[in-house]
């Protein structure tokens, strides 16, 4: 008589193919859990995540997670990092990087990695902590924007992957210079090599720093957006050269974020209108740049993302995307970063939003929040777990 339980006995008494099929209707959690139940689930688990996956500035078929990490300016030890799941609903509390405890260290993080910018420049996956430092930039600067692309397996920097580092401010001995319009730069991984390319737009000065732009990569290009401004240009990855600034300003807009989302981009951003303040999503044309509105955040979850009366109360509003979700938060402590998230249907008629669980307690407060949508795969989580073991 065996000496399995019977449903483990069924299950294994399946095809492979169709036990894969199986499990990879389950969300990361789920899988990991499944991982460890034995030595044959765990086999199939690892061999399907080591199919060929989509490169980082491709559409991707995993689930879009929201990171939220926190940086307190004067002790790491009080760091704090999340990462919510929307498969399984849940926020899931990652491992503190371990990272020289100075507070001159600029942190910042897109499609997966996490970077220091100064005063050296480094990387490393989310799931992993192992920060690989690169050669100097050409110009030291905080507060960059940052993007991911080209080839690669997604899990390190493979064949053909690139970091470009748009505007920021300048960073010279300890002072920000916040007039220098600072060169693009391109990173090759497997050079360890920084190009300089043509800056940003002379129309985006002041204001370089990711605290006032935001950018979505999209079909070879680099979109950089005032979130206050609403100016908007493109920087050709192949060409390295930027197009002929635009403004793209919907109707009573205050703020918005622009975001590659789907096979479209679409324009996230703060409304006031004649039947009071708003939400809006609106798909963006990328030949043409007109606008169409696609979603408005239902009032009681715009409601519930704030907590004061005050004129400005939305301000602290932030939103990022990825896939097919858009994730709106609060980036303030007061009530704790509330967050909701919009998932928007393939055909852009169908968009359902609702509001995020509580960050699991205790929370602490920061000085900066982090904030960034990236695909997971589990075998980015499995590979990350092998070189924590190791």
């Amino acid at each position: 008589m065996s000496d399995s339980p019977p449903s483990l006995t069924t299950i294994n008494s399946l095809s492979t193919d169709l036990v894969d099929l199986i499990l990879s209707l389950l969300p990361v959690p789920s899988l990991l859990r499944a991982s460890s139940v034995c030595k044959l689930w765990r086999s199939i688990i690892v061999s399907s995540s080591n199919r060929p996956r989509p490169s980082p500035d491709s559409p991707a078929s995993a689930p879009c997670w929201f990171f939220l990490y926190g940086i307190h300016n004067t002790s790491s030890r009080n760091n704090q990092s999340f990462a919510f799941d929307p498969l399984s609903g849940a926020w899931f509390r990652l491992p503190i990087h371990t990272h020289r405890d100075d507070p001159s260290f600029s942190f910042t993080a897109s499609s997966g990695f996490l970077f220091t910018t100064t005063p050296t420049f480094s990387f490393t996956r989310v799931f992993r902590d192992s920060w690989r430092a690169t050669s100097p930039l050409h110009f030291s600067r905080i507060n960059p924007l940052l993007a991911v692309f080209g080839g690669g397996d997604g899990d390190g920097p493979g064949p053909g992957l690139r970091f470009v580092v748009v505007g920021g401010d300048g960073f010279i001995g300890n002072l920000v210079d916040i007039e220098d319009r600072l060169a693009v730069e391109i990173y090759d991984p497997r050079s360890d090599r920084w190009d300089l390319c043509p800056p940003l737009p002379a129309d985006f000065r002041p204001g370089n720093s990711s605290q006032s732009l935001s950018s979505a990569l999209f079909r070879g290009r680099f979109y950089v957006f005032g979130i206050y401004s609403c100016f908007l240009s493109c920087f050709d990855l192949r060409h390295r050269i930027w197009s002929d600034v635009q403004t793209l300003r919907p109707p009573g807009v205050l703020f918005s974020f622009l975001i590659a989302c789907r096979e479209r981009l679409v324009l996230a951003g703060m409304c006031v209108g004649p039947s009071g303040p708003s939400f809006n999503l609106w798909q963006i044309d990328e030949t043409s740049m007109e606008f169409r509105e696609i979603a408005i955040m239902p009032s009681n979850l715009l409601n519930g993302l704030v907590d004061s009366e005050e004129e400005d109360k939305f301000a602290s509003l932030k939103c990022v995307g990825s896939g097919d979700m858009i994730y709106v938060f609060n980036e303030e402590y007061h009530k704790k970063y509330p967050a909701c998230v919009c998932e928007i249907g393939s055909d852009y008629g169908r968009c359902s939003w609702r509001r995020l669980p509580d960050l699991p307690s205790p929370v602490n407060k920061f000085h900066k929040v982090i904030s960034f949508c990236s695909a997971v795969s589990i075998h980015t989580v499995l590979q990350g777990e092998a070189d924590e073991a190791a």
